[in-house]
């Protein structure tokens, strides 16, 4: 029987981190749950057994159910009538199975109903979801909007609203519009207010990922006059008091499990959520940011799968009298292909990681006042989390489509046809740099750390770290790669002319992504090499190959993006434009 936690001995790996104490420690709050819930850990070693158990479900269940339905909810889909959606059975089957498996609010306070997971293995467990069903993963990852709720809402929405999450009802995040895509602070759909402080919704949104949701999160626009995201507001929605109708799905190239809609709001009665005119200024963000992350790991999930695809297919399919795998260009595609993995991995869960740290302080801070040391780390890792979420999006989405490329070109003429599943995850792979902030944006959101240094930071805190023997060749090439980043950023601030800056952000964001994954594949194959764990261990010595690749890709690549960033000057810029 499948189990796609246990047969990927790479999450163990990243799940074992040395900041994982720390993290516990901070979550569990001195593991003071173990007196009120009989399922709450008792110490550190308890709560990584809660994690690999509960991992060990979820594997079980998108090896098997989800995995197994995955083409027949790709082929069904959803569907709407009268207003309202019905899944695919398909999806209907896998969500009793995580409801029946209490895999819904992980990451929530047991006080809700909740799991108290930190987000590291709660991304782990959308990694793996992902890797089953790109599609599913959109419906189940979006228990994460509780997040935001338990974040900015009051106590007495949390106990009305956690709970049924928890329980098994499903999330929306209801932002965009037929004009309002990227730029939200163009929304219209209208919050009115009431005299008994309630708000009624009027207006249209669309491309509404799972849109005929439970509990929906909106963002509209609360002042009169208003053109600006200073004039938005988020609200709570809750089916239950209806006024909101499905007017379409959407025919979508992939993902066609997950039912993205086009929503008609008709005086629908909402509370507001948090302070009036920070909706988009607070709250989205916040809400973008654990988006970005989720959509990190379903990129990670479908490139996993797309290795796994075609490495089999070319062990299986014979050419010219042996399998096609024994040919050097095959094998420079595989190996290429699970160095982007291993790297997107490595970069995900160095991001989830300090999340949960600067998340933990943020949760204390409601309990009590933070020491100044425990204030300072909360800003740390609140600003490394900022600057590695959307190069963890950004560069995995990438990596991720291009491993569903390269996935076809294994397959050949069989993966153009439905017979595979690499056609399926083709299509799932394109939204991933599209959807929650394209590529671009993530570059626009990185770039001001290139100049803060914050990604400096990054690459040297890794610099600093030791090294395996078998490796040094590896940390040598990153090491010059880093002063190559040094000067090219130099360059460009040098310069500082705004549209200069932009037109070379991507190069530059590029560069610094390769070099910090660089750097994370050899340092967590070298803390893992002589691990007393057999499974992690191999994992280590696999990562330890991808890190060899993957440097060669890294070198190569900051090659190019440096040489266009000395060649090209700001009068060039000119025969580039339309």
């Amino acid at each position: 029987m499948a189990n796609f936690y246990t047969d990927n001995p790479d999450l163990k790996l990243h799940l074992q981190h040395p900041l994982m104490r720390k993290i516990v420690a901070l979550k569990e709050r001195d593991f003071a749950d173990a007196a009120k819930f009989d399922y709450a850990p008792v110490d550190f070693d308890d709560a990584m057994d809660n994690y690999y158990r509960v991992l060990d479900i979820v594997g079980e269940l998108c090896g098997t159910t989800i995995a197994d339905n995955a083409e027949g909810v790709d082929h069904e889909g959803p569907s709407v009538a009268n207003g309202r959606v019905t899944y695919a059975s398909g999806t209907q089957e896998n969500l009793e199975a995580c409801r029946k498996a209490g895999l819904m609010g992980m990451a929530m306070p047991r006080r809700f109903g909740g799991l108290n997971f930190p987000i590291t293995p709660y991304i782990m467990a959308a990694d793996i979801v992902s890797r089953a069903d790109t599609g599913f993963e959109n419906l189940w990852g979006l228990q994460d909007c509780a997040e935001t709720l338990y974040e900015f809402g009051s106590e007495d929405q949390r106990e009305r609203f956690i709970p049924r999450v928890c329980a098994g009802e499903t999330m929306s995040m209801d932002l965009t519009e037929p004009d309002a895509g990227s730029d939200l602070q163009a929304v219209m759909l209208k919050a009115t207010e009431q005299p008994d402080g309630s708000y009624l919704l009027n207006g249209v949104k669309r491309f509404i990922t799972n849109g005929d949701a439970d509990i929906h999160l909106v963002l509209a626009r609360s002042e009169d006059g208003t053109k600006d995201g200073r004039g938005l507001s988020m609200f709570i929605y809750d089916k239950r008091q209806g006024g909101v109708n499905v007017r379409r799905i959407e025919n979508k190239l992939g993902i066609k499990g997950s039912p993205t809609c086009e929503l008609v709001y008709k005086n629908a009665k909402a509370e507001l959520c948090g302070s009036r005119r920070l909706g988009l200024i607070k709250y989205v963000m916040a809400l973008m940011n654990g988006a970005r992350l989720g959509i990190a790991a379903q990129s990670v999930g479908v490139s996993e799968l797309a290795f796994r695809e075609a490495e089999a297919y070319a062990k299986d399919r014979k050419q010219f009298g042996k399998a096609i795998i024994e040919f050097p260009a095959v094998r420079e595609i595989l190996a290429v292909m699970k160095a982007k993995l291993d790297a997107s991995r490595c970069l995900l869960y160095e991001t989830a990681r300090y999340v949960d740290l600067y998340k933990a302080y943020e949760d204390i801070a409601r309990e009590r006042s933070l020491t100044p040391e425990e204030r300072q780390e909360m800003k740390l890792y609140n600003k490394l989390a900022d600057a590695c979420t959307p190069l963890a999006k950004g560069l995995s989405s990438e990596y991720c489509n291009q491993n569903a490329y390269d996935c076809i070109q294994i397959h050949g003429g069989s993966g153009f046809m439905k017979d595979y599943a690499c056609e399926r995850l083709y299509r799932d792979a394109r939204i991933t740099s599209i959807y929650e902030g394209t590529t671009q944006l993530q570059v626009v959101a990185a770039i001001r750390h290139l100049f803060t240094g914050t990604y400096l930071q990054l690459i040297e805190q890794c610099a600093a770290m030791p090294v395996c023997d078998c490796l040094a060749p590896q940390k040598a090439m990153l090491d010059k790669m880093t002063e190559t980043y040094k000067e090219v950023v130099a360059k460009v601030h040098e310069i500082n002319e705004p549209a200069y800056t932009d037109f070379m952000a991507r190069h530059l964001v590029e560069i610094a992504g390769n070099v910090f994954m660089g750097y994370l594949l050899v340092t967590d194959a070298s803390r893992n090499a002589a691990s007393d764990d057999a499974e992690v261990k191999a994992a280590a010595e696999s990562l330890a190959k991808s890190a060899r690749v993957y440097c060669n890709l890294a070198q190569a690549e900051v090659a190019r993006h440096s040489t266009f960033i000395n060649t090209v000057t700001p009068a060039d810029m000119a025969s580039y434009q339309a």
